[in-house]
């Protein structure tokens, strides 16, 4: 059932972030439609971001698309639009018209640079994204190139995730004030918050220019990764001394040797003797030795792996449909459980249906077809 039961998101077509946004807020049970073009792929049952939607196909370049797009503003508590600003204004779908139509609209606005600034109508991604927050700079090992850390950072986490949180917030308020909002949701600002912690670790002095040389991005010996005998890796996080000092007890290590390995200057040797120990034996060992202890040492899965481990089958973090694994439903609640809802649509599958639903008769429906407005 989930807890956002009753919401209804209208979500237009698009790739990225916006449609994780859409995921999320299905997920934790709104009613999405996504509304998509009439023209292009058909979609497939796996595409997991999808889930969760039912989806009519509209062609927003003829006015009897655009009406009804607006019909269907009138009973949606948000809409989310990923498109470079502009882009809905010229539908004749923009904030002004919708929210005219429904005053308490909350209009999500998904993009990477924003609304406005000198990069609002510049085309990009999220590497381009994370680069100008400084997240990208600093991941790394020294005296090389930066890493992109998959497309986490810019389009997911600080994309989609902070969409969803500030249309969740704005239609919070709209509960109570009966008013909508535009929520400026650009994944440029959100991988720049994410980054609070780090940036406040260098205004305290201890986070250092350097790529590969702090705390936390590599270079210290208690967080890293380490090769194993058989070419695996080990996760190796103990930062705390408690913890440290349990991973120690673990590898027979004498702990005096590791007095100094707070000083960065001694982390190229703690972690060459590191490396040394873990490389005796192969991965599993290590998991099995090191399992359910305050270590913080973890295998490193691959998406093979992951799903298989027994901490993630107990709690069902990933789940099969249709033959396929994909991850399940995010956070847990007590009293409105999430579900995943229906598979992924495919494009205009239920174009009727939703048209029906929002108070359209069976000659409107057949008129808009008639006009090759719906698909």
């Amino acid at each position: 059932m989930g807890p956002l039961r009753g919401l209804k998101i209208l979500e237009f077509a698009g790739i990225g972030p916006g449609p994780f946004c859409g995921m999320v807020l299905a997920d934790l049970g709104a009613e999405v439609i996504r509304l998509d073009r009439i023209e292009g792929p058909a979609g497939t049952r796996q595409d997991f971001v999808g889930r969760g939607r039912r989806s009519i196909a509209l062609d927003l370049k003829k006015p009897e698309a655009v009406a009804a797009a607006l019909r269907l503003v009138e009973g949606a508590d948000g809409l989310i639009e990923g498109f470079r600003p502009g882009v809905m204004e010229r539908l004749g779908l923009g904030p002004e018209v919708c929210m005219a139509r429904n005053p308490r609209l909350v209009f999500g606005r998904m993009t990477g640079w924003g609304q406005e600034g000198p990069l609002a109508h510049a085309a990009g991604h999220d590497i381009n994204y994370i680069a100008l927050t400084g997240a990208l700079w600093a991941i790394g090992r020294p005296g090389e190139r930066p890493v992109p850390p998959l497309n986490l950072v810019g389009d997911y986490g600080g994309g989609g995730m902070l969409l969803a949180l500030g249309m969740l917030a704005a239609m919070l308020e709209a509960k109570g004030s009966g008013r909508g909002q535009v929520v400026d949701a650009a994944m440029v600002d959100g991988a720049a918050l994410l980054m609070a912690p780090t940036y406040a670790m260098k205004a305290r002095g201890r986070w250092g220019p350097e790529r590969g040389a702090n705390m936390l991005d590599g270079a210290a010996p208690f967080y890293d990764t380490f090769e194993c005998s058989d070419g695996r890796w080990l996760a190796v996080g103990p930062i705390e001394p408690q913890f440290f000092a349990s991973m120690l007890e673990l590898l027979r290590l004498d702990p005096a040797r590791f007095e100094m390995r707070m000083d960065p200057a001694h982390w190229p040797e703690l972690k060459a003797e590191l490396a040394a120990v873990f490389r005796t034996r192969t991965r599993d060992d290590w998991a099995m030795l090191f399992e359910g202890t305050d270590a913080c040492v973890a295998p490193v899965l691959d998406m093979d792996e992951a799903p298989r481990h027994p901490h993630n089958a107990a709690r069902g973090t990933f789940i099969e449909r249709e033959g396929a694994i994909q991850p399940g439903p995010a956070p847990r609640f007590s009293r409105t459980p999430p579900a995943p809802g229906l598979p992924a649509p495919l494009r205009g599958e239920h174009t009727d249906a939703v048209l029906s639903d929002a108070g359209f008769t069976a000659g409107d429906i057949a008129a808009l077809r008639a006009a090759g407005a719906i698909g």
